[in-house]
């Protein structure tokens, strides 16, 4: 069975059976950590030593449904790669289907245990709880699952089915919210890239540039010391930094030799109707990609555009999004260009440290420069 959350489980012999005011504060910590989570890997995790904890089992799981695939899923602790099996396999999958609650006294004696992830690990499975997680409609969207009793009796009791019953209708609900505000977040994630991406169409570009820019944007966010995740909303928010592009007119955006001065000074209108564009909204990413349209072609030493933003004055994230957006525009082809070599390219962004570019920034590109040129490779056009 997966490894999820073992810790130091069975390594300190057999365990007394909590007491109910033991059991109480398990319950009050869990919950209250649960309540202020908003990542759903740290709450599959936290849920998981909830029940591991309360029962006292030597590992708990907490499966969730991927309907589209038809399958039964769960993210691993310590960065291993989540477990997928059939929607209708093992314990799990019978209780779930069933949707009723699951004591297994001996699994090997029972048809209905999946034995892979035994003989892959080494593991074996002896007693099993499972327990559906049910929505506020009625529907299962899930299930924990705890292995292996830790008292000296090695068995799972009616009493410890209760006990998961008790936690998967605590955390269930957090589970279902939780969830909902991934699928919410994902949702604006994918509106924001397509958004992005017609922008960039307009102009030839593909889908991949923003991409890069985006990949590009949160290598050097972390390299600069933003936390996980602002540099995953700069990431998100970083494909819409060209959305002006969509008012330009043709003739120009699409113009293969060097633009008038009259066109040049059509053109950097884009920032500021991106600008217009988003600003308004009240979400937190829509603010941070109108900052990135506005002020991604400022410059450090105050010669960009449009406000002649100097140094600090330009916020970090269009500092940021300036070094990923020209180094991408450099490395790759474009209508009125072909792609630079990389020689070049280098040679370029040192003489700009400092002028086009933060020199700080400059040399955090520099220090990621081979994770930076296997995201050019990985998306390429």
């Amino acid at each position: 069975m997966p490894n999820e959350r073992r810790d130091n489980a069975g390594t300190s012999g057999p365990r007394q059976e909590h007491t109910p005011e033991q059991l109480l504060r398990i319950i009050f910590e869990y919950t209250a950590k649960i309540a202020h989570e908003r990542s759903l890997d740290s709450v599959l995790l936290l849920m998981a030593d909830m029940g591991r904890e309360m029962i006292l089992a030597d590992r708990c799981t907490v499966w969730l449904i991927d309907q589209t695939r038809g399958e039964l899923f769960t993210k691993v602790a310590h960065g291993v790669e989540h477990i997928r099996i059939p929607l209708g396999s093992g314990f799990v999958g019978h209780a779930i289907t069933a949707g009723e609650p699951l004591l297994v006294e001996d699994a090997y004696a029972d048809p209905r245990h999946n034995a892979d992830n035994d003989r892959k690990t080494g593991y074996h499975t002896k007693s099993v709880i499972t327990v559906p997680f049910v929505g506020s409609d009625g529907s299962i969207i899930g299930a924990y699952q705890a292995i292996n009793k830790q008292t000296e009796d090695a068995q799972f009791t009616s009493a410890d089915l209760e006990r998961l019953v008790l936690a998967a209708s605590y955390a269930g609900k957090s589970l279902e919210s939780v969830m909902l505000h991934e699928e919410i977040a994902a949702t604006q994630r994918d509106i924001i890239f397509a958004i992005g991406e017609i922008g960039e169409n307009r102009s030839k570009e593909t889908g991949n540039h923003v991409k890069r820019v985006a990949e590009y944007s949160y290598i050097l966010a972390k390299g600069y010391g933003l936390s996980e995740e602002e540099a995953e909303q700069l990431k998100i928010a970083s494909p819409m930094h060209d959305i002006g592009k969509i008012a330009i007119p043709d003739a120009v955006l699409l113009k293969p030799g060097k633009l008038s001065e009259a066109e040049y000074e059509l053109m950097k209108e884009h920032t500021e109707i991106g600008y217009t564009l988003l600003r308004t909204s009240g979400r937190a990413l829509l603010n941070i990609a109108a900052t990135i349209a506005y002020q991604h072609h400022e410059k450090w030493d105050g010669t960009g555009y449009p406000r002649g933003l100097r140094g600090e004055e330009i916020h970090l994230y269009g500092r940021i999004t300036a070094i990923a957006d020209v180094f991408d525009a450099l490395a790759s082809d474009r209508v009125y260009k072909k792609a630079w070599e990389l020689g070049r390219i280098l040679a370029l962004f040192q003489e700009e440290r400092g002028r086009h570019f933060d020199p700080q920034l400059v040399d955090v590109f520099f220090q990621s420069l081979p994770t930076i040129l296997d995201i050019r490779d990985r998306y390429n056009d």
